[in-house]
């Protein structure tokens, strides 16, 4: 797969190497400079600073959000309300799966009939919630410029609400689909000091939920 510049910062703010990845953001926008300013001296001064002008806002415009159609696997939220809300930049997703055993240690026999007995009894195997962590980036429309203009602030405000809402959320991943799991309860989330002043780096971790029927009819 072919990456460009922009792809390889993003790759680096949520890569496994923590400690390195700012290094490396670090290291890539040190490399860009401002666009050449043309020379004022000429006859022609409205056209050279409408150029300018274009030249500025083409080097400073960031790229668009994809479409959850031309990412692979879309992450979504669903609000109270019923309305989705795609994560505009594909994030990573890490899950993590345990069954949950209940061990007895027992005196027993060493040998019977001459095999070797050891280990501990199990009683019951239950399975574990799926720990899910997503870390993913939001990015504003110019690389650099007013807070206003630069910060991705409408973004990052639908994702804090998600982040604070009291309850459980519904989403929609194909792997997470696969796995059976339609909603998601948020415990831990930050958002990271990230270089750039259009970026903010986030990171969530959640549990699983699943529908469980606590209450029984007489006929079950």
């Amino acid at each position: 797969m072919e990456l460009n510049k922009q792809d390889i910062i993003f790759s680096s703010l949520v890569g496994v190497h923590r400690n390195e990845r700012f290094k490396v953001v670090q290291n890539q926008l040190s490399k860009n400079v401002l666009p050449p300013i043309p020379f004022l001296g000429f006859k022609n001064k409205e056209a050279l600073a409408e150029s300018n002008a274009s030249v500025l806002s083409e080097h400073w415009q960031a790229d668009t959000p994809r479409a959850e159609g031309d990412q692979f696997f879309p992450f979504s939220f669903v609000g109270s309300d019923g309305q989705k809300y795609l994560l505009p930049y594909e994030p990573m997703i890490t899950i993590a799966g345990k069954n949950s055993i209940v061990r007895r240690n027992v005196a027993k026999a060493k040998t019977v009939n001459g095999q070797l007995i050891s280990g501990s009894i199990k009683e019951r195997w239950t399975q574990g919630d799926y720990e899910i962590t997503i870390t993913g980036v939001l990015i504003g429309s110019l690389l650099t410029g007013d807070m206003e203009d630069c910060f991705p602030i409408s973004d990052f405000e639908k994702l804090r609400d998600f982040m604070i809402a009291p309850r459980r959320i519904k989403v929609y991943c194909e792997p997470l689909r696969i796995l059976g799991v339609d909603y998601i309860v948020i415990e831990d989330f930050s958002f990271p000091f990230t270089k750039g002043e259009n970026v903010q780096a986030y990171e969530i971790k959640a549990y699983s939920d699943f529908d469980y029927k606590l209450l029984l009819e007489l006929d079950d």
